[in-house]
């Protein structure tokens, strides 16, 4: 049995400013899509490493507690934007004070909206937009909170809707 890096002073196997899952993205023009997260959602404590060609090899920032990584699409990475797949299946879910606000905020900057927000049967209110690069964010602000049945008795009542 081995010995934990900690215990012998190595790293921790997380970074103390990351959590276990991050969200890493790839970008047709990655260094435009950080400048982007920064207007529309106030993403602060960039990092930014460019390659030989100046393209952003890789980009870390920071959304309120959350580290999200990003990199220019490369194919000879096997790495592809949405631009590229023509869509994404995958939706980045933000909580912030205010989703109505952030929500105008994101499209002011060049987002477009694909839901407006709405109080949500589950208590957020919620609504979703898409970044220029292709990527799909969802905002909400978490408004009450409801019970599992009452939950599950408002889903049953949209499916006979």
């Amino acid at each position: 049995m081995g010995l934990s890096p900690d215990a012998v002073g190595g790293p921790s196997p997380v970074p103390t400013d990351m959590h276990a899952v991050t969200p890493h993205l790839v970008c047709r023009d990655a260094a435009g899509a950080l400048d982007f997260y920064q207007r529309a959602f106030g993403a602060t404590g960039t990092v930014r490493l460019d390659g030989p060609d100046g393209q952003l090899m890789h980009g870390c920032l920071w959304i309120g507690d959350s580290a999200v990584m990003l990199m220019e699409e490369t194919p000879a990475c096997q790495s592809s934007s949405p631009a590229t797949l023509g869509g994404t299946p995958v939706s980045l879910h933000l909580y912030v004070p205010d989703a109505d606000a952030a929500f105008e905020r994101a499209v002011r900057e060049g987002a477009t909206a694909v839901m407006p927000p709405a109080d949500m049967f589950w208590g957020d209110r919620y609504g979703v937009v898409q970044d220029p690069y292709g990527h799909r964010w969802s905002i909400a602000t978490h408004v009450r909170d409801v019970s599992p049945e009452d939950m599950r008795a408002a889903m049953a009542g949209l499916a006979g809707a």
